[in-house]
């Protein structure tokens, strides 16, 4: 059966994050916009390329490369060291965003994941509407743009978000689907590498036609169960689910103050905050939580981490204010303090929260 006449059609949408490490860079320091930026390595030639901001990426610079690589395609590059810190913290907003969208949010990495909006009513139950209300949302509290592909599965949702790149959205019907893959180089499949790419090409199949017409039976000779993937999604079809749960090890929230703190009273308000966004981000994934964790980092930048584990499960944000004080009455407080986070682990489903909570054992 051919993607454009399977009748239970999905509606998945993918959001990949525009140049992600080096626009937040370039959002957060208005020198380096405009500027062919490259975030990783420093200008002497060590380490590789973390991200490349468009203005590079016209030379050729992508992730990956040496940075001296980077820096003879393009002589004005400028390095800046990662700040994974508010890399994370911008994509738990991005995040936040997503869940008040839909549960269903398989995150990739921090710059891009795919969202399963099948069934919503919101937006007219419209998908393209609900990717493009993400985008905006996504730019209103990050100043950040997005890219967003709308398909019936992950595999075309994910290859149509690249295709209208930077801040673009691309939808790839049921209808329009095939002669779509058809034109495809079989590099631009997703899940199809380089060495795989270079085996076929030595078969003679180059494109999303020559795939779909290579019989199953040749595909699972040369490459086992693959060759029955590459098959499928030579024909549109891909019945991966978006899984959220698998991602989840723990939730966090942490703040990185303007100037650094001495004061325990100010140091417990901002605490309370961080504990107060975590919990709500746990509540949007439909989790519970049997551990938390303070995490303090000092202005010498040195950090420390305390944790408590509850036979019961936390019911909500106050009853984890008892142990967050115990923990931090037992973390040094000689230095002033410059970052404070309230992370929750040992997750499992909402469902098996136990309706009794003991505080003090």
């Amino acid at each position: 059966m051919t993607a454009s006449t399977n009748p239970s059609l999905r509606k998945i949408i993918h959001i990949d994050m525009d140049a992600f490490y080096a626009s937040v860079e370039q959002r957060d320091f208005p020198e380096l916009r405009g500027k062919p930026l490259v975030v990783g390595g420093d200008p002497n030639g060590r380490g590789v390329v973390a991200a490349a901001s468009y203005e590079v990426r016209q030379f050729g610079v992508r992730s990956a490369m040496s940075c001296y690589e980077a820096r003879k395609r393009c002589p004005a590059v400028i390095f800046v060291r990662p700040r994974f810190e508010v890399y994370r913290a911008v994509s738990s907003k991005i995040r936040e965003i997503m869940y008040d969208l839909t549960p269903l949010v398989e995150p990739l990495s921090l710059d891009e994941a795919y969202l399963d909006v099948t069934g919503l009513q919101v937006h007219q139950g419209s998908a393209t509407l609900m990717a493009n209300w993400l985008r905006a949302q996504i730019l209103a509290h990050t100043g950040l743009t997005a890219s967003a592909g709308v398909s019936f599965n992950k595999m075309l949702a994910k290859i149509a978000s690249d295709i209208n790149k930077p801040n673009g959205i691309a939808v790839i019907t049921p209808t329009d689907a095939d002669a779509f893959i058809s034109t495809l180089p079989i590099e631009r499949f997703h899940g199809i590498g380089k060495a795989t790419a270079k085996r076929l090409h030595a078969m003679g199949v180059k494109s999303g036609a020559d795939l779909k017409h290579t019989p199953a039976a040749v595909l699972v000779q040369e490459f086992g169960k693959r060759g029955q993937f590459y098959h499928d999604i030579a024909h549109g079809r891909d019945e991966r689910a978006v899984k959220p749960e698998r991602t989840y090890k723990s939730v966090g929230s942490e703040t990185t103050f303007k100037d650094n703190l001495h004061n325990d009273d100010e140091l417990r308000v901002q605490i309370y905050e961080q504990n107060k966004d975590a919990f709500h981000q746990m509540q949007k994934k439909q989790l519970i939580a049997y551990t938390i964790t303070l995490k303090v980092k000092y202005a010498d930048f040195t950090q420390i981490t305390r944790s408590h584990t509850l036979s019961t499960a936390f019911d909500s944000a106050e009853s984890a204010h008892y142990w967050l004080d115990k923990l931090f009455l037992d973390i040094p407080r000689e230095l002033p303090i410059r970052l404070v986070g309230v992370t929750f682990s040992s997750l499992a489903p909402a469902a098996q929260l136990r309706p009794q909570l003991n505080l003090f054992e």
